[in-house]
């Protein structure tokens, strides 16, 4: 088992950069493959970004691609979710998401562990 722990959400202008961390502890992260998910006010949750347990591949929503970067430090047990260009529609609770899964996938179910979310907000 593994627990999940984001951090590094807040409040940022349009065109502004966060970047998101997610801390494993239990196990070490080189056991999952991890995702980072987002979920609006009103909306379902949604995939946003994925990673392999070695790091080498990597899986966008087509929305956050170009300004968004997925990345792992397994030496850290640590997930990192750079976000840049930042735009209102951003705004969301951002969760990490850990699947025993070798390859990132789109969906929801197939994770078997979240964290509790880091809010981010954008706005001017």
């Amino acid at each position: 088992q593994v627990q999940l722990v984001e951090s590094g959400g807040g409040l940022v202008q349009p065109g502004g950069s966060l970047r998101l961390s997610c801390a494993a502890s239990g196990r070490t992260t080189t056991d999952y493959a991890m995702g980072w998910f987002r979920q609006a006010p009103g909306n379902e949750r949604e995939f946003v970004a994925g990673i392999s347990r070695s790091g080498a591949g990597t899986l966008y929503h087509d929305s956050v691609k170009g300004r968004f970067t997925i990345s792992r430090d397994n030496a850290k047990n640590t997930v990192y979710l750079q976000m840049n260009s930042l735009k209102p529609d951003d705004t969301a609770v951002y969760y990490c998401a850990a699947d025993r899964r070798p390859m990132a996938t789109w969906t929801s179910a197939n994770y078997q562990y979240w964290g509790q979310g880091t809010q981010v907000t954008v706005s001017s």
